[in-house]
């Protein structure tokens, strides 16, 4: 494991992610919106937003997840970050994150859309921050069924194979 990773992992207590790589939750708005001012899509109350660190090493992946919010992507350190984007047309939108000149210090994954994300550099990590606003909460996280996503989605086969979890 990179030396910096490692650091970051254990000064920030970051754990194991379900679709890959290591998270802590850094912030929950201690304010609440109540469902019937939320859109029908969110089924309970929702805190104003949420945030927490990311960090991807070497060889890992977020796998193609979707969610029901806008998120916001903020880079820290380490490699720049390839972002996939398939939007709800089936497009390919690919994001890179990072301090490069080709790279952007925030992008935005818009609600609806299935991402995944890896390093650029495989030989280093990233660390990162994701927000999400109205925040976060598991309910509204599908984790990406490789299957599903293939008939969906046949022309980014070679992609959603090796981004995502077996089914």
């Amino acid at each position: 494991m990179h030396p910096k990773a490692k650091h970051y992992i254990k000064q920030l207590q970051l754990k194991k992610h379900p679709e890959g790589g290591y998270y802590k939750e850094v912030y929950r708005s201690g304010e609440l919106i109540l469902p019937e001012h939320l859109p029908e899509r969110y089924k309970s109350t929702r805190n104003f937003s949420t945030s927490i660190y990311f960090l991807l090493e070497g060889k890992q992946f977020s796998a193609f997840h979707l969610l029901q919010s806008d998120e916001l992507w903020h880079f820290y350190d380490g490699s720049a970050v390839l972002l996939y984007v398939i939007n709800k047309e089936g497009e390919l939108i690919t994001k890179k994150l990072g301090k490069k000149k080709d790279c952007e210090l925030q992008l935005i994954v818009e609600k609806q859309n299935w991402f995944a994300a890896e390093l650029e550099d495989k030989k280093s990590f990233a660390l990162f921050g994701c927000a999400v606003s109205p925040g976060f909460d598991f309910a509204d996280f599908e984790l990406g069924k490789r299957d599903i996503l293939l008939q969906k989605f046949p022309q980014h086969s070679a992609l959603i194979k090796r981004l995502s979890k077996s089914s």
